[in-house]
């Protein structure tokens, strides 16, 4: 999933440093760092599965205040190889695997404690490295949240029906007849995997025409143009039913049952009161889980939209006040 954002941010600036990592199983990761050198350092963690980190992330940083490395996870963005291809060999793309690569990132750039930013799956992500990870998280600024559940998923793919009846009908209809009463995810992403273009490129169209309708209750919602990319599409919708298919590659409510891992680090969760494809009760079950959270509800706001974004940054701009230890 991925979010829509207001303007209101900071000025937007080119990396200072940027580069290619090589990691495991033949992956490649673009990462690069904006603001200061000198500044708390901070990660973040883009959306998805899948789509990759955008110029926009790079301005909810205070350039003189963060040190703010951004990198495209495993088969997306600028890293290598690309999801898109049939035969991409997708078993080495797991969420043990991302955590990995973000601790390399980490002692790649010298990094000893970061502040953990993640937006939709990229909360999920910063909740289970930071439950391997506690000693490498100075703070954690969440927003869109989400625990990767298997509810949160039926919710998505099926429950949402109910709000958008008209379109999940066409939504179900791209899956065989014979698959359209069990995993949704699981079928598309066999259709995504076909070896026919056409199968591919159509049940990517879909997947993305889904995924513009049920984030679209948002405030001064518009059709999302990153779908209109047949190339973005393809690798968006690859990872997202690949993870998703999987349950996330985590044990149900995994997240949830070790919050007590996450007990001695400040955070800020911030969701939209409107968010209708990620329900406030996930990041309220968090939050009650986690004594040193905040939990701020934007009420103008859906999975994005509105004041959300004016909300991160002020998030942001607190732990940073707040002159944390590097």
């Amino acid at each position: 999933m991925m979010l829509g954002y207001m303007e209101d941010r900071y000025p937007d600036i080119e990396p200072y440093e940027f580069g290619l990592l090589e990691v495991t199983d033949g992956h490649v990761l673009y990462w690069e760092t904006v603001g200061d050198p000198a500044g708390t350092p901070a990660v973040y963690l883009h959306g998805g599965p899948g789509s990759g980190s955008t110029h926009g992330a790079r301005r909810h940083f205070d350039p003189g205040g963060f040190r703010a490395v951004l990198f495209d996870q495993r088969g997306c963005g600028r890293s290598r190889p690309l999801a898109s291809e049939p035969d991409a060999e997708l078993s080495t793309n797991t969420t043990a695997h991302l955590v990995a690569d973000i601790e390399r990132l980490r002692e790649h750039l010298g990094i000893d404690r970061w502040i953990v930013v993640g937006i939709s799956w990229g909360v999920t992500l910063g909740l289970v490295y930071a439950q391997h990870h506690p000693e490498r998280v100075l703070a954690m600024v969440l927003g869109a949240v989400t625990a990767g559940t298997r509810r949160e998923i039926d919710w998505i793919t099926r429950d949402m029906g109910r709000v958008f009846p008209r379109e999940w009908e066409r939504f179900v209809a791209a899956v065989p007849a014979n698959e359209r009463n069990k995993d949704l995810c699981a079928a598309y992403a066999r259709l995504l995997a076909s070896p026919d273009l056409h199968t591919r490129e159509e049940a990517a169209r879909q997947w993305c025409a889904w995924e513009d309708t049920h984030v679209s209750l948002m405030p001064g919602w518009t059709p999302n143009p990153r779908y209109e990319d047949t190339a973005f599409r393809m690798i968006f919708a690859r990872l997202v039913t690949h993870y998703w298919s999987h349950g996330c590659f985590l044990a149900d409510d995994q997240v949830l049952n070790a919050m007590d891992r996450l007990s001695d680090i400040p955070a800020v969760l911030i969701h939209g009161r409107f968010d209708v494809s990620g329900p406030l009760d996930t990041a309220w079950q968090l939050h009650r889980a986690w004594p040193g959270s905040q939990l701020v509800v934007v009420d103008d706001a859906g999975h994005g939209g509105g004041s959300f974004t004016s909300e991160l940054i002020a998030a942001l701009d607190s732990f940073h006040t707040l002159n944390l230890p590097r």
